[in-house]
């Protein structure tokens, strides 16, 4: 029996289990979970929502040769993701306890890149790498019928489609049919149903790869569609408000590049939930 340590923190809705060390961790070969042990086997056990901690993602935290911190990010359902933002957040927000501080900044080592923070209480701000693969308005079809859609990767893949009558959309259902369309084939992508406000405000619902399930906010998606709704509809400002499910607000900021974008800043409200420890 291993005991592990680990932080439930929570940031707009998106929760994860936080881990500092891996050390305390069966290695390769061990007897944990019945046989051979991987990261991904502990990620679905630790996050499982029934017989685990239950989040939408484990978040291992480990030094870093680039940056302050190196940040692994892992979804419910194992699989490993390049970039969280949300995750992201909670990892500054879970280093400036460690520090003791009110504020802080640092940088993140991830898959997608270096990502820059600033805590300031129980605010954090992120700066996401640029985003690339910018696509807009291009027709798949899903059963049967003909969708418009658009696409960026904000450090993750995103597919982005505007709506009307978000309450009424089964986003579970067909968010699957198109995360797994062979338009975006082999890795997938997560998709965001927006409806546009006004005064530079939007609405989303994400259906997230790795969560194979609509999740209360998602970092990178509110992102994805901020800068998609600005493209798209040529808005003259450089900040969009982005109404979550969890109800919370999320504050993305960029600068317009031509037709691309730069100094891309996602803010929010972030906070520690309890600590424990697991037993594995």
């Amino acid at each position: 029996m291993k005991k592990i340590k680990f932080t439930k923190m929570v940031a707009s809705g998106n929760d994860f289990v936080v881990i500092r060390k891996l050390s305390p961790i069966p290695a390769a070969g061990g007897s944990a979970f019945g046989g051979s042990y991987q990261l991904s086997a502990f990620a679905k056990s630790i996050c499982n929502r029934k017989y685990g901690v239950g989040a939408d993602g484990l978040l291992l935290l480990e030094k870093s040769k680039k940056a302050d911190i190196r940040m692994r990010i892992f979804n419910a359902d194992g699989s490993e993701a390049e970039m969280c933002g949300n995750g992201a957040r909670c990892a500054a927000l879970y280093f400036s306890f460690q520090l003791s501080a009110l504020s802080s900044q640092l940088k993140i080592e991830t898959k997608a890149g270096i990502i820059a923070s600033e805590v300031n209480k129980d605010n954090v701000r992120i700066k996401l790498t640029d985003p690339k693969h910018l696509k807009l308005n291009f027709p798949i079809k899903v059963r049967g019928r003909l969708i418009r859609v658009n696409f960026v990767n904000t450090g993750v893949p995103h597919a982005v489609i505007f709506t009307e009558g978000l309450e009424k959309i089964n986003i579970k259902e067909l968010g699957r049919q198109i995360r797994n369309h062979k338009k975006f084939a082999p890795v997938g992508t997560n998709v965001d149903f927006i409806e546009v406000l006004g005064n530079n405000s939007i609405r989303v619902r994400t259906y997230e790869r790795g969560v194979e399930d609509e999740t209360l906010a998602c970092g990178t998606g509110s992102v994805a569609s901020a800068l998609i709704t600005a493209r798209s509809l040529g808005l003259a400002g450089e900040k969009i408000n982005v109404h979550t499910q969890s109800k919370e607000i999320l504050k993305i900021y960029f600068e317009k590049s031509g037709n691309s974008f730069k100094n891309v800043w996602l803010e929010g409200k972030a906070k520690k939930v309890y600590t424990g420890v697991y037993d594995v």
